[in-house]
């Protein structure tokens, strides 16, 4: 019976700096001039980062703050370097010892400021501060895995960001004003995408982007294929992968929303799926007026204009009894009207949502209170199964309503 060689590797787990400074010694890289300079900078190190982080006159401070610098300056020097040896001893050999905790420190404070979130109202700007120091305490002796894996998530979070700002000072938007809206960047970039689709040169208020999903579902419900998103041709390089990332998503999501038979305004801002996945300028005066317009339009359309008491009164029992809007009746199509109502009866709530919906404001209580008090006065003529010919509810129509002779 036969065994075959086996290779033996031996676990290495001193510092990176300790395995960069052996490996320069070995190799003649470092100096005995070197060797003495960084042993006199240690100790001042030491004394610099136990003051920083607490005390430098206790022991145990003392012991925690060579183990900092120590970590601080493998850190910098491995991730420099990719963990080549050579190069590390090389920038031993170059720079002090105390550069290169620096240089370590730096990598840590950059890492603590990077965005965690692409959430514009949870991110600070304003770099790193004092209250940041125990963070700073605790990456100082983290793991070069760790610091890493750290800096890939937050990379690609800033680079989210990144983007969502380029694009929105494309489209007309400060990160100021994306702060002070606190969305997410990737809702941001959909619609930019969006907009750029529809051959906007801003990003959208909410009546812009309810315009912009009716123009996309009249133009692309019916045919096959991907909705065609683009971005600026000068976007920078480094945010194209974020661009085609967000792109996908938007492509995942149109199919739901062209074809949803939902209005905009409940498909966008109120069914779970797609809150806060979409972005529009939130501009109340704007809102306002097109609320008003739209208000006003309903309520135009319906009365065609006629105010007065007796015609609001006939389009009013038109909706409780579920007849056509109208707001002049003939004494036919009264009858019809009374004897429908005698039949299903009559929903006086109906007239009061339409006009909490539709009514100007100013007028809105008085047209309700008018109403009522019709209802109040005629639901028993209007219903009563003695008058079989409805003569008396007719006569109370003629009276109260608009009707042609």
């Amino acid at each position: 019976m036969s065994t075959a060689p086996q290779a033996i590797s031996l676990f290495d787990d001193r510092p990176f700096f300790e395995k960069a400074l052996a490996y320069g010694v070995q190799h003649g890289l470092i100096s005995q001039e070197k060797l003495e300079a960084i042993a006199a900078d240690a100790p001042k190190g030491m004394v610099q980062i136990a003051r920083y982080f607490g005390t430098e006159f206790l022991r145990p401070e003392l012991e925690l703050a060579r183990d900092r610098i120590v970590n601080l300056v493998s850190l910098h020097l491995a991730h420099t370097t990719q963990g080549d040896l050579y190069k590390a001893a090389e920038l031993l050999r170059d720079h002090s010892f105390l550069s290169r905790s620096k240089a370590g420190s730096d990598m840590l404070k950059a890492l603590i400021t990077m965005p965690q979130t692409t959430h514009f109202g949870m991110n600070e700007r304003s770099g790193f501060r004092d209250e940041h120091i125990p963070l700073l305490a605790k990456w100082s002796l983290r793991p070069l895995t760790e610091y890493q894996a750290e800096l890939t998530i937050r990379s690609r979070t800033a680079a989210v960001v990144d983007a969502a700002v380029w694009m929105a000072a494309r489209l007309g938007m400060d990160v100021d004003d994306l702060e002070e809206a606190g969305k997410d960047a990737e809702a941001v970039l959909r619609t930019a995408l969006l907009a750029i689709a529809c051959k906007r040169t801003t990003l959208p208020d909410w009546a812009t982007f309810e315009k912009m999903i009716a123009a996309l579902r009249k133009r692309y419900l019916t045919k096959p294929g991907k909705l065609p998103l683009t971005w600026p041709s000068d976007l920078p390089g480094e945010w194209i992968g974020v661009m085609e990332s967000v792109r996908e998503s938007v492509w995942a999501d149109a199919p739901k929303w062209l074809e949803s038979e939902l209005p905009a305004r409940k498909l966008f801002d109120q069914t779970p799926a797609f809150m806060g996945r979409y972005f529009w300028v939130e501009d109340v005066v704007s809102e306002v007026e097109q609320f008003d317009k739209a208000v006003s339009k309903a309520w135009a359309k319906a009365t065609g204009g006629n105010d007065d008491e007796s015609s609001l009164l006939t389009l009013f029992l038109c909706m409780a009894a579920g007849s056509p809007a109208k707001t002049v009746l003939t004494e036919k199509t009264a009858a019809s009207l009374v004897k429908k109502i005698r039949k299903s009866g009559l929903d006086a709530g109906r007239p009061v949502q339409f006009i909490e919906a539709n009514a100007p404001a100013e007028h809105a209580d008085d047209y309700a209170s008018l109403w009522s008090n019709f209802v109040e006065d005629a639901v028993a003529t209007l219903t009563s199964d003695h008058d079989y010919t409805f003569n008396d509810a007719v006569a109370l129509l003629r009276r109260e309503c608009n009707i042609k002779s």
